[in-house]
């Protein structure tokens, strides 16, 4: 496989899912692994583009059939990264981005040791609470709440191989682009993708 595997994790209220975006629109041959999950269709998504949306049923059969990289469950509802989707896009050399907790960013590194985790956070809890209040979606007693899984998310920063503060978006997009170029310029991937090219080079 010459693509990579890159895990992004954050707390909620950090902006990875406004960085993954921007990055995905700068960057060619990347893409970000659509989940699988229970819960319901919000207003506005489509299956296969927010999520693959499957019954609990669905879900409890692709765990007995090994079929996720990684899962878990999220308050009352079930989160799955297809194994296959995955390995297929790495194999045809496309980078691939999964969106996962520390909980699930563990399950991948034993599956797949050679990918690449960044820990994206916030510059200060003042400003992680500023955000999330300015979102204007949840009450308080929800913000507390992610306050609180935001301080347990953030206590596993130090299991990642990059940690990024997006304290300015515009220095933390390029700080992941670098990441995301560096990466495909290792030797293992560029011998594969410039064989020809170095064969020739080579050649007397």
């Amino acid at each position: 496989m010459i693509g990579t595997l890159f895990i992004f994790s954050a707390p909620s209220g950090a902006g990875k899912t406004s960085l993954v975006t921007a990055l995905l629109k700068s960057t060619p041959h990347i893409g970000v692994s659509v989940s699988h999950t229970t819960r319901k269709p919000r207003p506005g998504e489509v299956d296969g583009v927010a999520y693959h949306f499957v019954s609990v049923e669905e879900f409890q059969t692709m765990v007995g059939e090994s079929a996720f990289l990684e899962h878990a469950q999220v308050f009352d509802n079930f989160y799955g990264t297809s194994q296959r989707w995955v390995e297929s896009e790495l194999a045809a050399g496309r980078d691939v981005i999964l969106e996962i907790d520390w909980q699930g960013a563990q399950q991948v590194r034993r599956l797949m040791p050679d990918a690449v985790s960044v820990f994206i956070a916030p510059p200060s809890i003042e400003a992680l609470r500023q955000r999330l209040q300015g979102r204007g979606q949840d009450d308080e007693s929800t913000i507390e709440r992610r306050m609180r899984d935001a301080r347990s998310e953030m206590s596993h920063y130090g299991e990642y191989d990059y940690l990024i503060i997006n304290d300015n978006f515009d220095n933390t997009l390029l700080e992941l682009q670098s990441i995301v170029i560096a990466r495909r310029h290792r030797l293992q991937a560029q011998q594969v993708r410039h064989a020809d090219t170095l064969a020739g080079l080579l050649a007397e």
